[in-house]
């Protein structure tokens, strides 16, 4: 069967990212639950030990607090409360800290620090799986024992105001809510206030045991304009005077003799030196938690707080209100809210959470009895049950009293100890389905290499022995040998499995697929080893030729996937994309001093012939030294530009907090050079794009641009010179859709000439037309999404397309696979030049939200994902454009690029799968590796619809 090669490359791309998906179902761990009941009941609970006479304490503790007000403030780092912004903008919480009744703890979340799985994490004392980053967006009902159902189930009556997360996860649970959408970022006022002119009235009433709050503007400003932006202050004011409302209210209700009330004041994730949060570090781990409460002892010094896990909040509010801890808490009792209590009491507390916590560790651990806090917990429940003996006998002596201590001090060890053990397990990898994903990943890598000699042949096509490989006996007996394999593994498995879960037909389906996919790579192999007939020498002799471009960009190509096998190459990879294309910069310098200043036999300096200097699209005709010469400044320019835009934005991990330049111009002292440069920008843009284009597209571009800039000025980032300062921002909707209105026209001119050149009348003028438009479109959508101190990334990035198109690539006449390369490298280091990083925190999510008033979840997935990779889009579009006005000279020019591009991607997708498979127990798995294998996974899936438009593109030429 013969294919096109990007037919081909195409269809690998599609089953790779199958494989890849199939590979992280299995990879990102289910964390572990308890196989008993679903949900923990009163009746479940543990009697008090007892070494004597029997106790008749089997009930669960009452209540410590009569009522509780959860304040979470979206986006709360510790430093808003405990730091010197906290002192200046939130004076009352303060000295709630310092000298109120009150304890004062930095609650350590857990990576990915998003909302949906802090919200899990505070409500169930689990630690959720990575993957529930990416179901952040559209968050299912939570079914798993927690807080909140424990509390229905009670009879509690709870009201709940803020992010609708909340609603999604628990519907039913509230007798009373008013959800607010999380999603629309801009947006930082109204959504505060929708939750605080509920509290007036909430208060002053008494039909409630729980009041749940959770405010989103912090989190807003923060993704708008970072943690150190005027915006903070008076919001962090705002939430002061929120907290001094309910505290003052609370405090008010309080009856002598009867429970105290208690407010709880935390932050679900903390929030990045750049405003966003996702990743690892600290300033988005650390979270401040203060719990108020009368039944406290007022404080007379100020101590630094503490550090405790988030999970630990889960099992203190089940204690405080009187509940069954939840059965899959991983966090133990934070002891200092009980140390009021009698030492009875405190004693019952700590044994009810240890209990939870064995169970939960001797159904997830085959040797829980050798972990060191299990039997710590064994000790410390028999020296219990000694001291009830005693008490029960009516001993009041000293010696109750230490023994008492010490068995308290038995019990936190052992709480600790368990709560460490269970925190590290996370869960149990899928280790059938991550194999099945890594072998038809790696089937399909070695296809594209196989096939890699015949597919960038002249005629760009490759002959596949599918008819003999499938329908022999090695086929149907390996198809055979792994259905009996996939049986046995699946009906003696313990553990689940997803791959098992899948129906026997689509499982054997998948089988079957991949013993084809082997079948062919094994009779490509044996015809080209066996049956083949050997090339002659001269053939074999020009056919292994390497240039030293060649093995650079090999060399660079390899090296860059060796270093992801390192952590610190992983924070840090765009230190390696800056010098890999600084170092394909002097090379190509190079090669341009030696074509076009290379000294002849007679001395003189060799000049470019005619034929060198043909092929232009646009401009004029340069004269012939003028061409050389500029050909030379190209690499300079280049290397240039890379340096100023490595200036821009700090990325990755060792020098992400330092200022950089978009800092300086973020700054609101510096808005009227952020204004300047914006609209220089977008000036440059236009004259860098306008000249292919049609005179419609020019003037859709031309005010598609303006509209840019109208959006940023009615959003705040810019101003016009004649804007009053004193005026109300809005939302910049409608200029936003202005935008898209003239995206859609330039799209709509750009399919309609390529059409026309396809089916109508066979133009290359109106097919080049036709795809320039269509990048221009990109280039305007990005444009918009691009916050304003980013738009100088797009004007390098036409410079650097305008002079390496018009004076290396067609000037050196290099092929379409070196080509290719140097467009893929230069995608990656743009990437990382607009701010990106391989840490989830630098996902600018509020560029989904740009021209929507609600949120929308395909649209809001969409322009996230243009935004974050804008540089791989831009440079594989401009690609595609560039190898179409070559197809005249080499009509396989479209076929080996797609090749080409595939394999660049197939090679670092598959030997980082391998890795993260060998690494999976790492230190750094869950901070590092993992956000890295979720980049590789979304970026091969972009690769696959870049390749699908090569394929259409070569596939209209070779209709032709």
């Amino acid at each position: 069967m013969r294919l096109r090669s990007s037919v081909f490359a195409a269809l690998c791309l599609l089953m790779e990212v199958f494989g890849i998906a199939l590979f992280l179902r299995g990879f990102f761990p289910i964390p572990v639950k308890s196989s008993f009941s679903a949900k923990n009941k009163v009746a479940d609970m543990p009697a008090e030990p007892s070494a004597g006479p029997t106790s008749n304490w089997t009930q669960i503790p009452a209540p410590l607090f009569r009522k509780v007000v959860i304040m979470v403030i979206d986006g709360l780092r510790e430093d808003f409360v405990f730091g010197e912004k906290g002192k200046r903008f939130m004076p009352f919480t303060r000295h709630l800290v310092e000298q109120g009744s009150s304890h004062s703890f930095i609650g350590r979340a857990r990576p990915p620090t998003v909302t949906m799985p802090r919200i899990k994490a505070l409500t169930t004392g689990s630690i959720p799986g990575f993957i529930d980053v990416v179901m952040n967006l559209n968050s299912p009902a939570l079914l798993e024992d927690n807080l909140i159902w424990q509390a229905k189930e009670a009879g509690k009556k709870m009201v709940f105001y803020g992010d609708d997360t909340w609603l999604r996860l628990f519907p039913k649970h509230f007798m009373e809510h008013d959800g607010t959408t999380s999603f629309f970022v801009s947006d930082y006022t109204e959504v505060d206030n929708n939750i605080t002119r509920h509290l007036d009235s909430t208060l002053k009433r008494d039909d409630w045991d729980m009041l749940i709050l959770h405010y989103l503007g912090l989190d807003h400003i923060g993704h708008l304009s970072g943690p150190h932006s005027t915006l903070i202050g008076p919001k962090l004011t705002e939430m002061d005077d929120i907290l001094k409302k309910i505290y003052t209210s609370l405090l008010s209700k309080e009856v002598e003799g009867a429970l105290s009330s208690l407010l709880v004041l935390c932050g679900d994730h903390g929030m990045s030196e750049t405003g966003s949060h996702g990743g690892s570090s600290d300033p988005e781990l650390n979270t401040p938690l203060v719990l108020a409460s009368p039944a406290f002892r007022r404080k007379v010094a100020y101590d630094l707080p503490n550090v405790v896990e988030q999970v630990d909040l889960t099992s203190t509010l089940a204690v405080g209100l009187g509940l069954p801890i939840s059965q899959n808490n991983v966090g133990h009792l934070i002891f200092p809210v009980v140390e009021e209590c009698s030492m009875r009491e405190q004693l019952r507390f700590l044994h009810l959470n240890g209990f939870q916590l064995s169970r939960l560790l001797r159904d997830g651990t085959s040797a829980y009895e050798k972990d060191v806090g299990f039997e710590q917990f064994r000790v410390a429940e028999k020296s219990h049950g000694n001291w009830v003996k005693l008490y029960l006998e009516g001993n009041t002596s000293e010696v109750l009293n230490n023994m008492g201590k010490k068995v308290i001090r038995q019990y936190l060890d052992a709480l600790k100890s368990m709560s460490s053990s269970l925190s590290k397990q996370l869960g149990k990898y899928d280790l059938y389905s991550m194999m099945v994903g890594t072998v038809i990943v790696f089937e399909v890598l070695f296809l594209l290499l196989l096939g890699m000699a015949d597919a960038l042949r002249s005629n760009a096509e490759l002959d596949l022995p599918l008819s003999s490989s499938l329908c022999s006996l090695p086929s149907y007996l390996l198809c055979l040998l792994f259905s009996a394999v996939h049986v046995l593994v699946c009906t003696s498995t313990e553990s689940s499995c997803y791959f098992c879960s899948l129906s026997w037909a689509l499982a054997f389906a998948v089988i079957f697929f991949v013993t084809a996919l082997l079948c062919v790579i094994l009779s490509i192999m044996a015809r080209k080893f066996s049956w083949e007939k050997p090339q002659s020498k001269a053939q074999s002799s020009a056919d292994s030729g390497f240039s030293e471009l060649d093995t650079l960009l090999l060399a660079g190509t390899l090296g860059h996937v060796l270093s992801l096998g390192a952590s610190s190459f992983i924070e840090e990879e765009h230190q390696t994309w800056y010098f890999l294309v600084n170092t394909l910069c002097v090379a190509v310098l190079q090669d341009v001093c030696r074509k076009y200043f290379k000294e002849t036999p007679e001395g003189g300096v060799c000049t470019p012939s005619k034929e060198d200097l043909e092929g232009s699209d646009y401009g004029s005709r340069l004269l012939k030294g003028q061409e050389k010469w500029l050909a030379l400044a190209t690499p300079l320019v280049t290397l240039a530009c890379c340096r100023l835009l490595r200036s821009l934005n700090q990325t990755g991990v060792q020098w992400a907090h330092l200022p950089d330049f978009g800092h300086w111009l973020n700054s609101s002292e510096h808005n009227v050079e952020l204004s300047f440069l914006a609209s220089s920008s977008l000036v440059l843009i236009f004259l860098l794009i306008h000249k292919r284009c049609s005179m419609v597209s020019k003037i859709a571009l031309g005010m598609g641009l303006l509209g840019v800039y109208s959006y940023r000025a009615a959003v705040g980032n810019v101003q016009f010179p004649w804007q009053q300062h004193g005026r109300d921002l809005s939302k910049g909707v409608l200029e936003a859709r202005f935008v898209y209105v003239f995206v859609l026209g330039i799209l709509f001119t750009g399919v309609k000439d390529l059409l026309k050149s396809q089916v109508v009348a066979p133009s290359r003028e109106a097919r080049s037309r036709g795809l320039w438009e269509v990048y221009s479109g990109l280039v305007l959508v990005v444009a918009l999404l691009f916050r304003p101190h980013n738009l100088p990334v797009l004007v390098f990035t036409l410079v650097i397309q305008s002079l390496m198109s018009r004076f290396i690539w067609r000037g050196l006449k290099y092929d379409a696979a070196q080509t290719t390369i140097m467009h893929y490298w230069l995608g990656q280091a743009f990437f990382y030049f607009q701010g990106n990083s391989n840490n989830i925190a630098t996902v600018d999510i509020s560029a989904g939200f740009v021209g929507l008033e609600t949120y929308v979840e395909v649209p809001a997935i969409f322009l996230t994902g243009v935004h974050t990779y804008a540089g791989p889009l831009l440079w594989a579009t401009h690609l595609i454009c560039h190898l179409s006005s070559e197809m005249q000279s080499s009509p396989s020019a479209m076929g080996h690029g797609c090749y080409c591009f595939a394999v660049l991607r197939s090679i670092p997708a598959a030997l980082y799968v391998l890795l993260v498979t060998a690494l999976r127990y790492h230190l750094f798995i869950w901070s590092v590796f993992s956000p890295k294998l979720l980049y590789e996974g979304v970026h091969t899936l972009v690769t696959a619809f870049i390749c699908i438009f090569f394929t259409a593109m070569d596939q209209k030429r070779s209709a032709r």
